[in-house]
């Protein structure tokens, strides 16, 4: 008669559970607060990947200015 009793048991995996909720829960709403706080900051300028490239033909590559 190692085992324990069920109603032990399950007391200890109710416990588990709603830690296992009140972290996600914690995660959750540091989520929340991150995201808000990148609205507030503004949109972003432009892509930086993109920054100095001119719409229309772009110089080929191989055209040296001599």
């Amino acid at each position: 008669m190692a085992q324990s009793r069920p109603s032990v048991q399950k007391r200890i995996n109710e416990a588990k559970k709603a830690e296992r909720k009140q972290h996600k829960a914690e995660k959750r709403a540091a989520r929340a607060l991150a995201q808000a706080a990148r609205r507030a900051a503004g949109p972003v300028e432009g892509d930086p990947d993109l920054a100095g490239i001119v719409a229309g033909p772009q110089p080929r590559p191989d055209d040296d200015d001599e």
